[in-house]
């Protein structure tokens, strides 16, 4: 699985955990280059405390585009060290 945004691949695996129809790629597949830390965060009442990452591509910026959960609830363990895309990001094969 490939996560794509604004023509460039930004992280690329095929070990992704799909839940609520989102993929949850590995940590470490995603090309760290594109991504930095935001401040924000949300709360999922059975996943946990999500925290964000905005994504920059060619002087493009997307907001809080990719998210993760740095520590996962019992019910959430299998997205442990994964992230996940919104946003116009897309995710193919």
């Amino acid at each position: 699985m490939k996560a794509i945004w604004n023509g460039q691949v930004i992280a690329e695996s095929n070990d992704t955990v799909v839940i609520e129809n989102n993929h949850y790629f590995p940590h470490d597949s995603i090309k760290k280059e594109y991504f930095e830390k935001s401040d924000s965060k949300s709360v999922c009442p059975w996943k946990g405390e999500a925290s964000y990452y905005t994504i920059k591509v060619d002087g493009n910026e997307n907001l809080d585009a990719a998210w993760y959960y740095p520590e996962v609830s019992e019910l959430a363990k299998g997205i442990k060290n994964r992230v996940a895309f919104w946003k116009g990001v897309t995710v193919e094969s």
